[in-house]
C-alpha cells in the first residue's frame, strides 16, 4: 500500500489484527491527500540525464512576459554547458478557459510547464509547491538539488551554482537553505498573511525560508511531499514547508545571499547575492545583459 512508505526507515512489523480496526488506520489514511492530477506534464524531462539542479518557478497564467524573460535570462537551461539544469514553471488551472488554452499552447512550444487541476489562486500556493515536490520525487528523483522560486525574482546563477552548491563537491542530503524567518502568526484579519487560531494555535512558527527563493537537496522533495500527506494544509506556503521540515527534523540554514526584498541594481551589489525580489521582466533583461556583458570588470 502506498501510504506505508511514509514510515521511513522503520522496519516493517506484522501488525496484530484487532477487532477494532480504526486504530490501525490512523497513520495510513492521509489527513491531506493530494488528490490532483497533472493536466500538463513533462514526465520525460529527466529521463536521459539526471540534472544537477531543478528550478521550480511558481507563476500565474497571465505572467507570459515574466516566464519568457526568465527563459531568456537566468532560467536558460543552456547557460552552463557542463551543468544540466531543468527549469519548470508551476501552475494550477485557471477559471478562464482562454488563459488555460494559451498556457497549453505555450507548453507545446517550450515544454517547461507543469499544471495540476487545482484552481490557481493565492490561497492554493501551497498546493503549487507540493505539486513541484511531487514532480521532482516522481519524475526527477536523481537530481542533486532543487530551487523553488517566484516569477518576479532575479537569480544570480553563478553564485547559486558555484558558490553555494559547488558541483565538484559531494552532494548534500537533508539540506535546506534560504532566507530563514523566525516569526509567528499574524492574527489581524486584514493582513495578507492572516492566520486563524483554529488553523494554527501556536504563537510561533517553526523557522521557515521565505518563499521568494529557497534551495534544497533533491531527497527533501519526496520527504516534504510524503510528510504533507499527514500534515494539515496551511495556505501560507513558506510556513507550511517549515512545518513539514520541523516534522522531519530538518533545520533550514540561514543564507544572507537570499534577499526577499527589492534592491536597487548595481553590478557589484548584484554580484554578491543569490536572489533579488520584485524584478519586472524588463529589469530582468536589463540586469542579465549588464551582468553578462561585464563579467571581465572588477568590483
Amino acid at each position: 500500500m502506498f501510504w506505508t512508505s511514509i514510515a521511513l526507515s522503520v522496519p516493517v512489523r506484522k501488525t496484530v489484527k484487532h477487532k477494532n480496526t480504526t486504530f490501525s488506520n490512523i497513520r495510513t489514511r492521509p489527513l491531506n491527500p493530494h488528490t490532483f492530477d497533472f493536466v500538463i506534464n513533462e514526465p520525460k524531462k529527466c529521463e536521459a540525464d539526471a540534472p544537477f539542479l531543478v528550478i521550480l518557478i511558481s507563476t500565474t497564467h497571465k505572467e507570459f512576459d515574466a516566464r519568457q524573460a526568465i527563459r531568456e535570462t537566468w532560467g536558460d537551461e543552456s547557460t552552463f554547458p557542463d551543468i544540466r539544469i531543468v527549469t519548470l514553471f508551476l501552475l494550477g488551472k485557471n477559471t478562464d478557459v482562454v488563459l488555460n488554452q494559451m498556457v497549453e499552447q505555450e507548453s507545446q512550444i517550450f515544454h517547461d510547464i507543469v499544471v495540476e487541476d487545482f484552481i490557481d489562486s493565492y490561497h492554493n500556493l501551497t498546493l503549487k509547491t507540493l505539486m513541484g515536490m511531487r514532480w521532482v520525487a516522481t519524475y526527477c528523483p536523481k537530481a542533486k538539488y532543487v530551487m523553488k522560486t517566484d516569477s518576479d525574482i532575479f537569480v544570480n546563477m553563478d553564485n547559486l551554482i558555484y558558490k553555494l552548491l559547488k558541483p565538484t563537491t559531494k552532494p548534500r542530503r537533508r539540506y535546506f537553505t534560504g532566507y530563514v524567518i523566525n516569526g509567528g502568526p499574524i492574527r489581524d484579519m486584514r493582513s495578507k498573511w492572516y492566520m486563524s487560531r483554529d488553523l494554527y494555535p501556536d504563537s510561533k512558527y517553526p523557522p521557515f525560508c521565505s518563499g521568494t527563493g529557497y534551495v534544497f537537496s533533491a531527497d527533501v522533495a519526496e520527504l516534504i511531499y510524503k510528510t504533507s500527506l499527514h500534515t494539515r494544509l496551511l495556505h501560507l506556503e513558506d510556513v507550511y514547508v517549515g512545518v513539514c521540515l520541523r516534522k522531519l527534523g530538518i533545520h533550514p540554514f540561514q543564507n544572507s545571499g537570499f534577499n526577499h526584498w527589492k534592491m536597487a541594481y548595481s553590478l557589484c551589489r548584484y554580484r554578491r547575492v543569490i536572489t533579488v525580489h520584485q524584478i519586472s521582466p524588463e529589469e530582468m533583461h536589463r540586469i542579465w545583459n549588464d551582468m553578462t556583458s561585464k563579467k571581465h570588470l572588477r568590483c
